[in-house]
């Protein structure tokens, strides 16, 4: 009856209606019911419904009563109406929503003691013990004070005669766990909070649509982003489009910017470039604590400069629009997460927020994750600004030091004799040209000659000038090292996907036969397939997967006026099921098919059947995505007849492929900054190695460490050497062989309602914000 289904350090314990509950868990499962409230002042943003979804069908699949909250506290403390009982269809067809289903208010009466004892009344009377809460710092403070006099409150309302000496037993204690929703990620303890990277996307197509016309025209534009206390919008923004400039609270100006500033877009119009972009947080002060706005900056040009400027506050837009996939994915694993984390709560539990480190969700405790958001505040009052950018946490300072080294920066007169040559391979992908265009900056401003191979490893050994295919190194090594030699190189950066990975390998094999190879190598990986060993993303995926999911979207919505019918869509990938995998998560899919996850007639028979009764609901619509090689038998054009057949009578079937669409497009902001920080940090890289690699006048590089991937890896960005990397790689299916995102399967199957038997329960312990800052 029981099989141990696991992800991240949590296992799901899922309760059947006829299953035996083990003796420490009946009493604690009979007890819980979460509740969802949105509380992020008046504003609503892109991805809440997402968490919303996760933790209603997480929760009711555990067995708990799951209850909206409408309205935020004000539905808190006003009770009735405003606090229903969830099911699972009432949260369907919501994934693809911006703002959030169950609304949201500032509430003045949970301010005082007497509010907040409403609000507990009405919990006790549900017997609701457990809150799960999103929202910002200042909502997440106020459960936690919530939380703390709980037991204050109950002897108040028992003195009252409100509620009874039983019902004061049955909820004799309050557990809560945040999740943050802000599209300023202006909370300490997360890299990434719900609804920013969708407000970058809003951000990204204003930018990209006003540069086409400031360029038509040599004009100079200033946008305002949001950001009131933190510039993370403005710096992501100004990173991803290569603005001139950027203004933050975190880092004011130095005295006498205006001169640089103006100095700055002179020298970038002296050569050749017809436009700028200045990006303005708006919040954004000088050293004396005065607001920098667009008009101030407008005037300043318009004036010194003469410049054609114009100014454009992008407002509201940035808080509203579809979810992007990312933002869906993440509103989807923090819910899950808040449900284990409520589930193995115990009355001394520290309320905790759900946070996001590199690709791994963890708890913090809510209160230290509050105070540091409160410390960056006073900080920037008392003037520390590189302490407050420090305080903002490792992805904030890894995107300003990423900007200062390519802004404001001029390249220098002495030149270091270095000869550093950038080659794509394999098929294309968006996001290439920004880990170029970092990667070339970042070594003319090191004093390098840098080289663009255009044709892939073809060019580099037939010295070709023009771009004409992609190909892989076969029998033509030593054309390489010769051209290697003629023109001097003394590293290689490669850009690609799995054949750049395996082209890198072979000319570290061939090391040993070809002196003129024992150069410094580097291989950033960008796949929209995301399979490359050494790094759990790839540029390039992120735009995939946005065009899958929003395809996903307008194929369901085309369901809207036709009931029962299935869509059975296939995704690029080869072997990796990344795609699909993702891509069913952030668009809902019934199932995912890939090669990772064997599949045979049995378990395609159980989906049949799992449709069949889904279209016996209010839910009357089936998404089946498939990946390209998941089976060699079991084809889409299969998938299609088999459905098709199981299901006449009760729905009909529609197939799509999607093709090389999910390989073009325009970058999502992710790409651009991942790309652009990878170019760059690899450039930087290969210069120390070629420090130490001189030796008797040259450079001679044969170790393991200097041919490397750069890649991310749970929390950071590493180096790790091309040659330990093939014991985990699966070369036969172009796949490594160890992958993170499996362990987000079970959670597609779950929000799918599938039956799926249950396991024990292995606590994930809580980390401390305060000691990862200073160690991460």
């Amino acid at each position: 009856k029981y099989q141990c289904l696991s992800f991240r350090k949590v296992f799901v314990c899922i309760i059947k209606s006829d299953m035996q509950f083990p003796p420490l868990f009946k009493s604690k499962f009979l007890k819980i019911c979460a509740i969802i409230m949105h509380l992020y002042l008046l504003y609503c943003i892109s991805g809440m419904n997402a968490a919303v979804r996760a933790t209603v069908r997480v929760g009711i699949y555990t067995g708990a009563k799951v209850y909206f909250v409408h309205e935020g506290y004000q539905g808190l403390v006003d009770g009735g109406d405003n606090i229903r009982q969830a099911t699972w269809e009432s949260v369907s067809m919501m994934l693809q929503l911006g703002g959030t289903v169950i609304g949201s208010a500032r509430c003045q009466d949970f301010r005082s003691k007497e509010g907040r004892a409403k609000a507990a009344c009405n919990l006790v009377k549900l017997g609701i013990t457990n809150l799960c809460v999103i929202g910002g710092d200042g909502s997440l403070t106020g459960a936690n004070e919530f939380r703390n006099e709980w037991s204050e409150l109950l002897q108040i309302l028992l003195k009252a005669g409100k509620i009874t000496a039983e019902e004061a037993k049955r909820s004799s204690h309050l557990n809560i766990v945040g999740m943050v929703g802000s599209i300023d990620n202006d909370f300490c303890g997360t890299d990434m909070t719900i609804g920013t990277d969708s407000a970058l996307h809003r951000i990204m197509e204003v930018v990209d649509a006003i540069t086409t016309t400031a360029q038509s025209h040599q004009r100079a534009f200033i946008l305002e982003v949001m950001g009131r206390h933190c510039g993370y919008l403005a710096l992501v923004t100004a990173l991803a489009c290569g603005a001139d400039w950027v203004f933050i609270p975190e880092m004011p100006p130095d005295e006498g910017w205006e001169d640089h500033l103006c100095r700055r877009l002179t020298y970038q119009r002296s050569i050749g470039n017809r436009l700028n972009v200045i990006i303005v947080a708006e919040g954004a002060l000088d050293l004396h604590g005065k607001p920098i706005t667009c008009d101030i900056i407008k005037n300043l040009v318009t004036k010194k400069l003469g410049f054609d400027t114009r100014a454009t506050v992008l407002g509201h837009v940035q808080r509203g629009g579809t979810p992007s996939a990312f933002d869906r994915i993440l509103g989807s694993r923090m819910g899950v997460e808040a449900v284990m984390a409520l589930l193995e709560a115990t009355p001394n539990t520290p309320a905790c927020v759900v946070s996001l480190s590199g690709n791994m969700a963890v708890r913090l405790p809510l209160m230290e994750c509050v105070q540091v958001t409160k410390e960056v505040t006073t900080a920037m009052a008392e003037g520390r600004f590189e302490e407050a950018v420090k305080l903002r946490g490792k992805s904030f300072e890894n995107n300003w030091n990423t900007y200062k080294l390519l802004a404001h920066v001029t390249a220098p007169d002495v030149k270091s004799n270095i000869n550093i040559a950038i080659l794509n391979v394999g098929a294309p992908c968006a996001g290439m040209n920004a880990a170029v265009r970092s990667a070339v900056r970042i070594g003319i401003l090191q004093g390098h000659n840098m080289l663009a191979v255009h044709d892939g490893f073809d060019g580099l050994a037939n010295g070709t000038t023009e771009s004409s295919g992609w190909s892989l190194p076969a029998s033509m090594i030593e054309e390489i090292s010769l051209n290697i030699a003629k023109f001097n190189i003394h590293a290689l950066v490669i850009i690609g996907g799995f054949e750049a990975f395996v082209g890198g390998l072979e000319l570290v094999t061939a090391r040993e036969k070809y002196e003129e190879l024992c150069i410094p190598l580097v291989v950033i990986p960008a796949t929209v397939s995301n399979n490359v060993p050494g790094s759990d993303f790839s540029i390039g995926a992120d735009t995939a997967l946005n065009t899958i999911t929003t395809t996903c979207d307008r194929i369901k919505q085309s369901a809207a006026g036709t009931k029962r019918r299935v869509f059975i869509i296939e995704t690029m990938g080869g072997y990796c099921g990344y795609l699909a995998t993702m891509a069913g998560l952030a668009a809902g899919a019934d199932a995912a098919y890939i090669y990772e996850d064997p599949f045979g007639i049995h378990d395609l028979e159980t989906n049949v059947e799992h449709l069949l009764e889904k279209m016996k609901t209010t839910v009357k619509r089936g998404l089946i995505l498939r990946n390209e090689k998941c089976n060699a038998n079991y084809t889409t054009d299969f998938l299609f007849n088999l459905y098709s057949e199981e299901g006449k009578g009760v729905f009909d079937c529609r197939k799509n492929v999607l093709g090389h669409m999910q390989q073009g497009g325009t970058p999502t902001p992710f790409d651009r900054n991942f790309g652009t920080k990878m170019g760059a940090k690899a450039v930087l890289w290969l210069t120390d190695k070629l420090k130490e690699c001189y030796r008797h006048g040259r450079i001679f590089a044969n170790t393991p460490d200097s041919a490397c991937v750069l890649g991310m890896k749970k929390r950071a960005m590493i180096f790790q050497p091309l040659s330990d990397l093939k014991e985990d790689t699966d070369f036969e299916h172009r796949i490594p062989k160890t992958q993170w995102w499996l362990k987000l399967r079970p959670i597609l199957k779950i929000l799918a309602k599938y039956k799926i038997s249950l396991d024990t329960s292995e606590t994930a312990t809580m980390e401390h914000v305060i000691k990862k800052r200073g160690t991460v």
